[in-house]
């Protein structure tokens, strides 16, 4: 079974001052008598002025909300299942009556805030809902009752939102324990049907932080490891080494109890503290007595250590361990609330100033398209994306090479591109086309022209797709881009978006335009001073002559397959022919004019030599003109957004003065939230200052 009497180094100090100031302790194995004078005496001695400012600062820490600004405090987290005598607990504790009834008692979280206090007449009052209200002792549940239905609404619904009890008094221990609703997975009426289910989130909510120290409330009439709230702090203190057991009820099923705290078949790693509940009307006092008599007089609870037995013990072990965890996190509490104030004073100062005039309208204006230019560069011409590193959608200049890419691939692999369909037949239906009278053995370049013509306006759809789907991308990432510059101005964000998207589209339009006279020019006539040209018509028409004699049969004695004319196969009336692949010839053998074959073979091999120029130069002219406008966009064209926002009379500047009710909402926010965080710091500094001086004195 464990213990919490070793604290942390930390806090060793700390514990070793308090403990110097109680009577001392006999060993755990000898019996100690609890009489009726120590029973009546308070539960515990008050912390010296060296700790007691520790458990006021975590409290100011935790009126002030500091938890929902992330900062983690610890915090003594009461658990039970309904009916397990928790609230009896607290009283015992508290010394004080704290509501009572059938079903849930406690509907909210229940802060109670324990503090010593030598006045004999004892100070109470509640905090909730930004207000607080004293109480009279005999009040106290009545008034608990009203402030929940506040709350939480009448009935027995239950809410996350906190009331806090404190309790000044002399006698009490210096606690602050929240205290949760009781643990129960069937509704009664007037309770929704997921009311387990809230009060997990509740507990969980509580528990999980590292910094929470779980007091798990057990009945002795039940076995410890069918409790839900046993289940719900092994989720997360699987060891047991931040939960504290106290058993309840122990008067109603005293046999085997010794076994089933030396067992600890349930991990609670802080140990187990026996007690007896207060029964009736007795006061608080007749209850010590009596819980006193019957540890000393129960022949099943009498052999139970006395070290882990009664109200007292259960008080004190709560002091120790508190005021260890709250010496051991308060450094970790310093660093964590300076490093949240930081990050919210620079949120803050990265927050764009109120605007107030047409000036500082202006102003904020040109800042955001210069930053947004900045950005534009870096991602359609730079190919710098450190502002985007893991969005690969924005990093402009790769993904032009993959569309740019992919418009290639679809340009060599379309139907104009299949060189061995129909054979000749254009060709051969272009040549008769273009007879007239001339001399014979003259190519008709109108021929050429008007099968070339043809085959780039059949593929003309594809630069003015790929321009289109360009430039949708552009208008992605600009949007983007200058949405992302003026997140923090409602007004201009949402009219730079349409002033963006009009100013890319323009530009589309344009550029598309530019496209069409690309392709109007290579319609217009055929030229090109690549050498690759030549080269490639003389490779191709070095097949000619083999071709047309395998195709007419006017010399079938020719060598086989001479070695430059390795790649002509006939298979089945098929013929493969280096470059083309395997043709069908048949359609062929019908011409018996073996110059019209032989022109028909020549114009096929020009167009063929040309073609491919005329891709690689299309490509090109694409890639060129794509990039020569994204430069002039980054450059120069986006300051006429600039333009559009200001408005032909200058009235656009107008609305930059509007703020977002998000915006607005979110400078308050910060501003609320460094407040408590500064207040929060100087409440902890002052107390740290006291550590160190302490310490030194140690030392």
């Amino acid at each position: 079974m464990g213990s919490y009497d070793e604290a942390d180094s930390g806090s060793m100090g700390f514990i070793n001052d308090y403990e110097d100031s109680q009577p001392a302790t006999p060993p755990m194995d000898q019996p100690r008598v609890v009489t009726a004078a120590a029973a009546q005496a308070p539960i515990i001695s008050s912390f010296n002025d060296k700790i007691r400012p520790l458990l006021d600062v975590i409290d100011r820490l935790r009126l002030l909300m500091v938890m929902k600004e992330g900062i983690q405090l610890p915090t003594i987290v009461v658990v039970g299942d309904q009916s397990s005598g928790k609230s009896s607990v607290l009283e015992s504790l508290a010394g004080v009556n704290l509501p009572r009834s059938q079903g849930i008692c406690t509907r909210v979280p229940l802060i109670i805030r324990l503090q010593n206090h030598a006045s004999p007449r004892p100070e109470l009052y509640l905090e909730y809902n930004g207000k607080m209200v004293p109480v009279e002792e005999p009040q106290i549940a009545t008034a608990i009752n009203i402030a929940t239905d506040e709350i939480a609404g009448p009935g027995k619904s239950i809410s996350d939102t906190p009331l806090t009890l404190v309790v000044r008094k002399d006698g009490v221990p210096d606690l602050t324990m929240v205290d949760l609703p009781g643990i129960t997975r069937v509704p009664v009426h007037g309770q929704p049907n997921n009311i387990y289910e809230q009060i997990r989130d509740i507990i969980m909510q509580y528990i999980t932080p590292k910094e929470s120290i779980i007091l798990n409330v057990l009945s002795a009439t039940v076995d410890f490891s069918t409790c839900e709230s046993i289940r719900m702090s092994q989720q997360v203190d699987k060891n047991g080494e931040r939960t504290l057991a106290v058993v309840t009820k122990v008067d109603r099923a005293p046999e085997g109890l010794v076994d089933k705290n030396t067992a600890d078949d349930v991990n609670i790693g802080l140990g187990y503290v026996c007690v007896r509940n207060r029964i009736g009307d007795e006061s608080y006092e007749e209850a010590r007595k009596e819980e006193a008599r019957l540890f000393e007089t129960n022949a099943h609870l009498l052999c139970i250590d006395k070290s882990i037995v009664g109200v007292h013990v259960l008080a004190q072990k709560l002091v120790q361990i508190q005021a260890n965890e709250i010496a051991k996190c308060s450094p970790e509490i310093v660093k964590n609330i300076s490093a949240k104030l930081d990050a919210n004073v620079s949120e803050l100062e990265k927050m764009p100033k109120v605007l107030t005039s047409i000036a500082d309208a202006t102003k904020a204006m040109m800042w955001i398209i210069q930053a947004a230019k900045e950005s534009l560069k870096k991602l359609l011409w730079r190919g710098e994306f450190d502002e985007y590193p893991e969005d690969n959608t924005k990093h402009g200049t790769a993904r032009f090479v993959e569309m740019l890419n992919r418009f290639s691939d679809e340009l060599h692999n379309c139907e104009e591109s299949n060189l061995s369909k129909d054979f000749l037949t254009e060709e051969i239906k272009g040549l008769e086309d273009a007879k007239r009278i001339e001399l014979p053995n003259f190519l008709p370049c109108e021929a050429f022209l008007r099968i070339f013509r043809r085959k780039v306006e059949r593929i003309s759809y594809l630069p003015i797709k790929f321009t289109e789907k360009y430039w949708d991308y552009i208008d992605d990432v600009v949007t983007s881009v200058l949405t992302r510059h003026s997140e923090m101005y409602y007004q201009l964000k949402v009219s730079a978006k349409g002033a963006a998207h009009n100013l890319v589209q323009k530009l589309r339009e344009q550029s598309i335009n530019r496209v069409k006279e690309i392709v109007e020019m290579e319609k217009l006539t055929g030229y090109t001073c690549n050498p690759d040209y030549m080269r490639e018509w003389n490779e191709l028409m070095n097949q000619q002559d083999y071709f047309i004699n395998q195709i007419t049969g006017t010399d079938m004695m020719l060598p086989p397959y001479p070695e430059d004319l390795q790649g002509f196969r006939e298979i089945q009336g098929l013929r493969e022919v280096q470059g083309f692949g395997k043709i069908q010839v048949e359609h062929l053998r019908q011409h018996s004019n073996v110059l019209i074959l032989q022109q028909a073979f020549d114009l096929k091999m020009r167009t063929v030599a040309y073609w491919k120029i005329f891709k690689v130069r299309l490509v090109d002219s694409m890639a060129l003109h794509l990039q020569y406008c994204v430069h002039n966009l980054v450059n120069n064209d986006i300051d006429e957004i600039v333009k559009e926002l200001m408005g032909p009379d200058g009235h656009g500047m107008e609305k930059m003065l509007v703020e977002s009710p998000a915006i607005v909402a979110k400078r308050e926010n910060l501003k609320n939230s460094i407040k408590v965080l500064k207040e929060s710091k100087d409440s902890v500094a002052k107390v740290m200052d006291r550590i160190v001086v302490y310490d030194a004195y140690l030392v």
